[in-house]
C-alpha cells in the first residue's frame, strides 16, 4: 500500500537512500565494535569488554530504529553484509593491534564520521517536508556524540 504522509514520493525515496547509506555505516560500525569486544586484549580487558558491550548495544538498538524509518517512509531497509560494504561511508577495521587504545582510536573516529556524515544528511532532509526523519537524525547525532565522548574519555591529554 502507498505511503500517504505528506511527503512527495521523490523526497521519501532520496530521504529512504539517505537512511540506507546510514543504515550500512551504522552496521559497519556495530561489527567493528562487536569485533573489539571480542577480541581486546591487556590489562583493561575486563573493564573495555563491559563498556564495548555498552556500545555496541546501543548501537543494535540504533540500526533497528534506522531499519524500521526505512520501513516507516515506505522503502526496504537493506539487510545484507554486500549491501551494506557496497553503500558504507566507513571502511572495515585494518588494525591488527587487539589493545583497547588502538580499539577506542577506531570507533572514535568513526563515530566522529557518522556524526559528520548524519549533519550533512540533515541539510538533505531539511529541504523536504520529512520532519520526522529531521528529528529522528538530531536524535541519532546526539547518541553518535556522546557515545565518541564516551571513547574520547578513555584517552590522557
Amino acid at each position: 500500500m502507498k505511503t500517504s504522509i505528506g511527503i512527495k514520493d521523490a523526497d521519501l525515496k532520496k530521504v529512504a537512500k539517505l537512511l540506507n547509506v546510514l543504515l550500512a555505516d551504522e552496521h559497519i560500525i556495530y561489527m567493528k565494535t562487536r569485533n573489539a569486544h571480542w577480541n581486546v586484549e591487556g590489562a583493561d580487558f575486563h573493564a573495555a569488554h563491559l563498556f564495548l558491550e555498552s556500545q555496541y548495544d546501543e548501537l543494535a538498538e540504533v540500526i533497528d530504529e534506522v531499519a524500521e524509518r526505512v520501513r516507516t517512509l515506505g522503502h526496504y531497509a537493506v539487510g545484507t553484509f554486500d549491501k551494506y560494504l557496497k553503500l558504507t561511508r566507513l571502511t572495515e577495521s585494518t588494525s591488527e593491534k587487539t589493545d583497547s587504545q588502538s580499539y577506542y582510536k577506531e570507533l572514535l573516529a568513526d563515530h566522529e564520521s557518522i556524526a559528520m556524515s548524519i549533519r550533512a544528511d540533515l541539510s538533505v532532509v531539511e529541504g523536504t517536508a520529512d520532519n520526522g526523519t529531521e528529528d529522528f537524525l538530531v536524535g541519532l547525532l546526539e547518541k553518535h556524540e556522546k557515545m565518541a565522548w564516551m571513547l574520547r574519555a578513555h584517552f590522557v591529554k
